[in-house]
Protein backbone atom coordinates (compact mmCIF):
# COMPACT_ATOMS: atom_id res chain seq x y z
CA UNK A 1 0.00 0.00 0.00
CA UNK A 2 1.37 3.39 -0.97
CA UNK A 3 1.07 6.42 1.28
CA UNK A 4 0.37 9.93 0.09
CA UNK A 5 3.07 11.42 2.35
CA UNK A 6 6.26 9.51 3.18
CA UNK A 7 9.53 10.27 4.98
CA UNK A 8 11.70 12.73 3.10
CA UNK A 9 8.82 14.63 1.45
CA UNK A 10 8.66 18.44 1.60
CA UNK A 11 5.42 19.48 3.31
CA UNK A 12 3.66 22.67 4.40
CA UNK A 13 1.55 22.99 7.55
CA UNK A 14 -2.01 23.97 6.59
CA UNK A 15 -3.64 24.17 10.05
CA UNK A 16 -2.63 24.95 13.61
CA UNK A 17 -0.23 27.33 15.31
CA UNK A 18 2.57 26.56 12.83
CA UNK A 19 0.41 27.23 9.74
CA UNK A 20 2.50 28.18 6.70
CA UNK A 21 5.78 26.62 7.89
CA UNK A 22 7.63 24.36 5.46
CA UNK A 23 9.73 21.37 6.43
CA UNK A 24 10.85 17.87 5.54
CA UNK A 25 9.08 14.81 6.99
CA UNK A 26 11.41 13.02 9.41
CA UNK A 27 9.17 10.18 10.59
CA UNK A 28 5.67 8.77 10.00
CA UNK A 29 3.75 6.68 12.56
CA UNK A 30 0.68 4.63 11.63
CA UNK A 31 -0.92 3.24 14.79
CA UNK A 32 -4.47 2.75 15.99
CA UNK A 33 -6.13 4.24 12.93
CA UNK A 34 -4.19 7.51 13.28
CA UNK A 35 -1.39 8.70 11.05
CA UNK A 36 0.98 11.31 12.47
CA UNK A 37 4.14 12.86 11.06
CA UNK A 38 7.19 14.50 12.59
CA UNK A 39 8.37 17.45 10.47
CA UNK A 40 11.83 19.01 10.91
CA UNK A 41 11.67 22.50 12.45
CA UNK A 42 7.89 22.48 12.92
CA UNK A 43 5.79 22.06 16.12
CA UNK A 44 8.73 22.57 18.45
CA UNK A 45 8.26 22.11 22.19
CA UNK A 46 10.68 22.55 25.06
CA UNK A 47 11.74 19.43 26.97
CA UNK A 48 13.60 19.39 30.29
CA UNK A 49 16.15 16.58 30.61
CA UNK A 50 17.88 15.56 33.82
CA UNK A 51 21.63 15.04 33.63
CA UNK A 52 22.88 11.45 33.47
CA UNK A 53 26.20 9.67 33.00
CA UNK A 54 25.78 9.69 29.23
CA UNK A 55 24.78 13.29 28.59
CA UNK A 56 24.39 16.70 30.10
CA UNK A 57 21.00 17.89 31.32
CA UNK A 58 19.18 21.01 30.23
CA UNK A 59 16.26 22.31 28.24
CA UNK A 60 16.07 21.14 24.62
CA UNK A 61 13.72 21.88 21.71
CA UNK A 62 12.19 18.77 20.15
CA UNK A 63 9.64 18.28 17.36
CA UNK A 64 6.16 17.05 18.21
CA UNK A 65 4.12 14.81 15.95
CA UNK A 66 1.48 16.51 13.78
CA UNK A 67 -1.66 14.83 12.49
CA UNK A 68 -1.33 14.01 8.79
CA UNK A 69 -4.54 15.95 8.03
CA UNK A 70 -2.80 19.19 9.06
CA UNK A 71 -0.02 18.97 6.46
CA UNK A 72 0.03 18.99 2.66
CA UNK A 73 2.66 18.12 0.09
CA UNK A 74 4.75 21.12 -1.02
CA UNK A 75 6.12 21.45 -4.56
CA UNK A 76 9.49 23.15 -4.00
CA UNK A 77 10.01 23.85 -7.71
CA UNK A 78 6.69 25.68 -8.15
CA UNK A 79 6.59 27.05 -4.59
CA UNK A 80 2.98 25.96 -3.93
CA UNK A 81 1.20 23.20 -2.06
CA UNK A 82 -0.22 20.44 -4.19
CA UNK A 83 -2.05 17.14 -4.09
CA UNK A 84 -0.49 13.80 -4.85
CA UNK A 85 -1.82 11.29 -7.35
CA UNK A 86 -0.92 7.83 -8.54
CA UNK A 87 -0.23 6.54 -12.03
CA UNK A 88 1.48 3.60 -13.67
CA UNK A 89 4.83 4.17 -15.39
CA UNK A 90 6.38 1.14 -17.11
CA UNK A 91 4.05 -1.17 -15.18
CA UNK A 92 5.03 0.30 -11.79
CA UNK A 93 2.73 2.41 -9.60
CA UNK A 94 4.35 5.77 -8.77
CA UNK A 95 3.35 8.95 -6.94
CA UNK A 96 3.24 12.24 -8.83
CA UNK A 97 2.40 15.87 -8.05
CA UNK A 98 -0.95 16.80 -9.57
CA UNK A 99 -0.01 20.48 -9.97
CA UNK A 100 3.15 20.03 -12.01
CA UNK A 101 2.97 16.36 -13.05
CA UNK A 102 6.44 15.67 -11.63
CA UNK A 103 7.00 12.04 -10.56
CA UNK A 104 8.10 11.63 -6.92
CA UNK A 105 9.10 7.95 -6.75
Amino acid sequence: MMAKIVSGDDVIVIAGSDKGKIGKVVKILRKGGHVVAKVAGVALCRKSVKPSKDREGGIFSVERFIDISNIALFDSEAGVRTKVGYKFVDGKKVRYLKGSGRVLD
